[in-house]
């Protein structure tokens, strides 16, 4: 047998990495992926050559984009108000966050978590996903960001790309605890909030949103509410892989539509 190149070393590494992160077994990523555990444990040990669609897959199921797991050497950027995680940035990989955003964001998470996150179908997934219609919501009827965050389509509908770096630094803080538990047979990621929200920072129309979507949306699983982002035009005109483009909220149709557009006469 070949030995294992540096990349191929590397590439496996972070993939177990994630998925140890993630909190899943070699056995429930060998399910999803729809294969053998003992091809897992060869992918993780650097035994198996990664095909495109394998590592599509992954990028899917873990979560986390594809060039992340083609740039094993680099880790991928966050930059909140000027700090550098790295001293040579992947630019493609460099996500800008300037630090008011992030403070709205840990507020709108704090207000969710607050409000919904004890229900026992509400985890990460739930929490991607109520983010983004929280997001694209309020910029279709006001013309403004609410948080701002940069969503990427993936199989399982929008992810927020700055959410892992703004939850470490809240853990840190205190602001907040990831869990792990079951959820009938699928391993979940929760947040616990560790403090109310502060609501200063939100305004009373920021707030009606925000109300408006766990009203119609937290009671939804994980399954339901991702195969219901998949019916968003904004989710829909995107390529797979690529980041939303906000502007996208204005061709909406029903029922993700909140505004009422008028034809001329």
């Amino acid at each position: 047998m070949d030995n294992v190149s540096d990349f191929d070393g590397l590439l496996s590494k972070r993939i177990r990495s994630i998925r140890e992160r993630l909190g899943y077994s070699q056995q429930r990523l060998a399910e999803l992926l729809g294969i053998s555990r003992v091809t897992v444990s060869q992918m993780e040990a650097g035994k198996r050559k990664l095909s495109a669609s394998d590592l599509k897959r992954l990028s899917d199921i873990l979560e986390t984009p594809a060039d992340y797991l083609l740039n094993p050497d680099k880790e991928p950027e966050v930059v909140i108000q000027g700090v550098r995680e790295s001293e040579e940035p992947v630019q493609s990989m460099r996500v800008s966050v300037p630090q008011e955003k992030v403070d709205k964001f840990k507020e709108v998470l704090l207000y969710i978590l607050n409000k919904v996150g004890a229900k026992p179908n509400v985890g990460r997934t739930v929490v991607y996903k109520l983010l983004y219609f929280m997001d694209f919501d309020y910029y279709e009827q006001y013309e403004e960001q609410l948080i701002g965050a940069r969503y990427q389509k993936n199989q399982y509908g929008p992810t927020p790309m700055e959410f892992t770096k703004i939850v470490q630094r809240m853990e840190q803080d205190g602001d907040l605890t990831e869990v792990k538990n079951k959820y009938f047979e699928r391993f979940q990621t929760k947040y616990l909030a560790r403090r109310a929200p502060d609501l200063s920072v939100l305004s009373g129309r920021e707030l009606q949103v925000i109300e408006d979507v766990l009203c119609q949306l937290s009671d939804k699983n994980g399954t339901e509410i991702s195969a219901y982002s998949h019916g968003d035009v904004p989710w829909l005109a995107t390529e797979d892989g690529q980041v939303i483009d906000y502007d996208l909220a204005f061709y909406r149709t029903p029922p993700y539509s909140r505004r009422q557009y008028t034809e001329d006469v």
